[in-house]
């Protein structure tokens, strides 16, 4: 099985989401493709920016790798995630498959997902 790295997108931590929604949309020309009231997607090409609420761990910052193939990627690593925090392979109720894993040595997640 082979996968295939797809894009990778900062999810920033924001004690206002209007204020950094509007940065993005008005200063820099992303449009909106996904909001709620915790969280904010920003696509402007083939780039997007993650904004969500910030909340106690505002120093924790996460990652957005999107792939072709999850499941493909989780049996090439599943093996050698051993002593790092880690949710295997699940299904989000927005359309995606992720792992999630924490970066060692670092504040930082990665979540790794797929489209449905």
């Amino acid at each position: 099985m082979t996968y295939k790295a797809l894009f990778l997108s900062p999810m920033i931590p924001s004690t206002d989401l209007l204020e950094t929604t509007c940065f993005f949309k008005d200063m820099l020309g992303f449009s909106i493709v996904m909001d709620n009231d915790t969280y904010v997607v920003c696509q402007k090409d083939h780039l997007t920016i993650h904004i969500l609420r910030a909340g106690q761990d505002i120093g924790e910052i996460e990652l957005y790798l999107e792939m072709d193939n999850v499941d493909a990627l989780w049996s090439t690593i599943k093996d050698k995630v051993g002593g790092l925090k880690y949710k295997e392979p699940f299904d989000q109720e927005y359309g995606m498959r992720e792992i999630h894993i924490c970066i060692p040595h670092t504040n930082a997640l990665l979540f790794i997902g797929q489209k449905l």
